[in-house]
């Protein structure tokens, strides 16, 4: 369920994400001279297609663990974005996994009901996409 959300996300940010760049550039150059007011319009634009590209990128990641998580076979307990992330002992608890979207992050949920989160999505993307 998740890898499908994940994807819709991902197609959908990786269409919004270049068009709103370039129709703000577009306006910056055909309308910045006349107006600040334009300009101004412009510049958001520019930055929310950057958001948006940037949560697009976090998404990527997060499906990329998505689809590790979800892979199966004999080496795949505990899950393999959960290894590393914290010690053996609290590794050898990790019973499932769970996506946060907002903010954007792959945890990991424990036995004894505890969870954490990985660093399966970059540290950079939630502060650059403003969340």
């Amino acid at each position: 369920m998740w890898a499908l959300v994940l994807l819709f996300g991902f197609l959908v940010g990786i269409a919004t994400a270049p068009t709103m760049v370039v129709f703000g550039v577009m306006d910056a150059v055909r309308y910045g001279r006349r107006s600040t007011a334009e300009l101004v319009k412009a510049c958001g634009l520019v930055a929310f297609g950057v958001a948006v590209g940037m949560y697009t990128w976090g998404v990527l990641h997060a499906g990329s663990a998505v689809l590790t998580a979800e892979d199966g076979g004999t080496d795949s307990s505990p899950l393999i974005p959960c290894r590393g992330e914290a010690d053996p002992a609290t590794v050898a608890k990790v019973v499932d996994y769970g996506i946060s979207l907002v903010p954007l992050g792959f945890e990991c949920h424990l036995s004894d009901g505890g969870s954490y989160a990985t660093s399966a999505v970059p540290g950079y993307v939630n502060p650059v996409a403003g969340l």
